[in-house]
């Protein structure tokens, strides 16, 4: 075969030499995709605002909207008598602007300007044409007032003294608001302003471009130089929450990334606030995609974040715990259950007050067990302690050895409910890990349990103590996730030696206050965190506090202003954490001065007691009350007779009663116990001991 001439050989540049090959993507005649691909590929926008895709957001528009009406018609109606008295005052001089008025429009004051240009011009006929129509204006005016005059006089004497209290007193007021209108001053306003609203500039696609362009990234300020479109907007800038939000495709080659390293200039480019200008990834797009928004106001001035269940209502631990707002308002909730928490922070960032708002729901929850070890010696969680089943605040070696032995207890703990969990049927259990139905049956004692540790870092660095509890935590933290047991670590020292890597490396939600390096951001954030843009040594001390970043409670890392609740604030919702307990059954251990057997469980007979006896029922048998106090805790209560408990009970006043049941149609007595009885002998107890 003679080989291919050049006019055979298939060339890329020509499209008749290979017409049974696909063409090329980037060849002139390769077919465009059609509309139809391109609008199946298209991103749709959501129909319904941020404020109506849930309850929440709703119900927090409807409150800042009555909120709104309620504070402008309060602060009006306390001034109304300021108000009227004001008008009394200017109703003189409204009356006499309007006399004068009348008098000026009776005499046609306003065409006087141009008959007196007119004459100046030496326009002749110019100014006999306006002399006569002002001529005819002021007998058409003049006929008015001799006809209306009368007839006012006439309406105003009716008024007086025919028309009925109320007409008058309408007549009056309308008049008086008319007059007081009419009499005030230009730079005066009747009524003072409820709200001063801050104006905020509407943020603009050339005010972005300039910001950008001033940022120093070489790439976009070359593109904003030579004009070209270097800077995309993905769709129109819009309203978004308390802010604006700007969808920006960034030119080749540079990242989201590149941008939050520079947001401090990014805010003086846009002349806002640093605490207003956030800048975010899209996690739906490339790594070019940013998301810009920029609030009208700074974030560390908005006050402080109203919590939703500070009013003490009942909340299940399985469900996420609110935990405070994002930069655009959104609330944001972390979940426990199946997860452990690190808090990490600089001192005073509001690192324990972030402790505060997780313990407290948790503790709202009766059926969830509260374990705290606050190792500053501060006190600052001592509000929480009559919910707690173990608890301890001190920085001295015995509370150090406490907060070990909790570990070690908890390792313990771990151990057994695996054997527990390994011997449920599957039908209760498919999955292996505790769920709200395994949780309500006491019998079990699979219950949550959440252990907090307020400053660990003193725990770790024990030399007694700080290995054990390292290896006691991993593996607590390893293990205990699926079996309901909860860890919650604070410390203002993350190093590898205050907080091993075996403890930091398994904790799956992270909550990082300011801190001061690259180091101490991916120790509590996790490795690489710093380089992928998430960096909390952006947030300012003291001007920042409370805010952080929280990583793993979240799709992507999310800016979050935690809740504040004070001291008195978590007293309160610790009373009606302890009321549910009591309620339910569940108070014990320390709470109520229990003692601590060598596996873990507190013996209170009185709080069993009530645990079993629901409140429905005034009296039951003492066979009964054995029978479930048996299911409730096997190895406690499984070979007591009758005649135990009832000797259990006679140091608290209380003794048996007949109690009689229809069974077949039959009345049978037996001896039982009366629940009104066993309430008053806890309450008259719990007394004591505060005493």
């Amino acid at each position: 075969m003679p080989p291919p001439t050049p006019d055979d050989r298939p060339s890329f540049g020509d499209h008749r030499a290979t017409d049974d090959r696909p063409p090329l993507a980037d060849r002139p005649d390769a077919p465009e995709p059609s509309r139809l691909t391109r609008l199946r590929s298209a991103k749709r926008r959501p129909v319904r605002p941020d404020w109506l895709r849930s309850k929440t957001g709703f119900l927090d528009g409807a409150r800042w909207l009555a909120g709104h009406l309620g504070h402008t018609l309060a602060f009006h109606g306390l001034r109304s008598p300021v108000y009227l008295g004001r008008l009394l005052v200017r109703c003189p001089r409204g009356a006499c602007r309007a006399f004068i008025g009348l008098g000026r429009w009776a005499r046609d004051a306003e065409s006087l300007p141009l008959r007196e240009a007119a004459a100046r011009r030496e326009d002749v006929a110019e100014w006999l044409r306006l002399s006569i129509r002002r001529d005819a204006r002021v007998r058409w005016r003049g006929t008015c007032l001799a006809v209306g005059t009368p007839l006012a006089l006439t309406l105003l004497a009716g008024l007086t003294y025919a028309a009925s209290p109320l007409s008058q007193a309408v007549t009056a007021l309308v008049t008086m608001a008319t007059l007081g209108a009419a009499g005030a001053p230009a730079d005066a306003p009747l009524t003072s302003r409820a709200i001063i609203r801050t104006e905020v500039a509407k943020l603009t696609s050339d005010i972005v471009v300039r910001a950008m362009a001033a940022i120093g990234i070489t790439q976009i300020t070359n593109e904003v130089n030579k004009g070209r479109d270097g800077i995309r907007f993905i769709a129109p800038i819009t309203r978004e929450g308390p802010g604006w939000r700007a969808d920006i495709d960034l030119p080749l080659g540079v990242t989201v990334t590149d941008v939050i390293d520079r947001r401090a200039r990014l805010a003086s480019g846009l002349r806002r606030p640093l605490g207003c200008v956030w800048p975010d990834p899209d996690p739906t797009e490339h790594e070019g995609r940013l998301v810009l928004w920029v609030g009208d106001r700074d974030l560390s001035k908005t006050g402080p974040v109203k919590w939703p269940l500070a009013n003490g209502e009942r909340h299940d631990v399985f469900q996420r715990i609110p935990f405070g707002i994002d930069p655009r308002g959104r609330p944001q909730s972390v979940p426990l259950i199946q997860h452990n928490v690190l808090i990490g922070s600089l001192p005073g960032q509001g690192k324990t007050a972030t402790v505060r708002v997780l313990a407290c729901g948790a503790a709202l929850d009766p059926t969830a067990e509260l374990w705290i070890h606050e190792n500053k010696g501060t006190g600052d969680l001592d509000a929480l302690e009559p919910v707690c089943r173990r608890f301890v605040s001190g920085l001295d070696d015995d509370s150090i050895q406490y907060a070990t032995d909790s570990l070690s207890l908890l390792r313990r703990e771990v151990e057994r409910r695996v054997k527990v969990l390994r011997s449920l049927p599957r039908d209760l259990c498919p999955d292996k890990r505790i769920t709200r139905a395994i949780a309500d049956r006491r019998s079990l004692r699979l219950w949550p349990l959440v252990a907090v540790f307020d400053e660990c870092q003193n725990i770790f660095l024990s030399p007694r103590h700080g290995k054990q509890a390292a290896m006691d935590a991993e593996f607590v933290i390893k293990l205990g996730r699926a079996l309901g047991v909860v860890l919650i670590l604070s410390t203002q020292r993350p190093d590898k030696d205050s907080l091993p890597t075996g403890v930091s490396g398994n904790v799956s939600i992270r909550f990082c206050l300011k801190v001061a390096g690259q180091t101490e951001n991916d120790m509590v954030l996790g490795t690489s965190t710093y380089k992928n843009g998430v960096r909390a040594t952006q947030f300012r001390p003291e001007i920042d506090a409370g805010t952080g970043y929280l990583v793993g409670a979240t799709t992507l890392p999310t800016v979050v202003r935690t809740a504040y609740l004070d001291d008195p604030a978590t007293a309160r919702i610790a009373a009606n954490a302890v009321a549910l307990r009591r309620a339910a059954g569940t108070l014990n251990g320390e709470a109520i001065g229990g003692d601590e057997r060598p596996d873990g469980t507190g013996l209170d007979v009185l709080t069993d007691l009530l645990a079993v006896i629901r409140p429905e029922e005034a009296k039951v048998w003492t066979e009964t009350a054995l029978e479930r106090l048996s299911e409730l805790q096997p190895s406690v209560y499984g070979d007591w007779p009758a005649e135990q408990l009832t000797a259990a009970l006679k140091p608290h006043g209380i003794s048996t009663v007949q109690v009689g049941r229809r069974i077949s149609g039959k009345v049978v007595n037996r001896r039982g116990l009366e629940r009104a009885r066993i309430e008053a002998a806890l309450t008259r107890r719990d007394e004591q001991r505060v005493a």
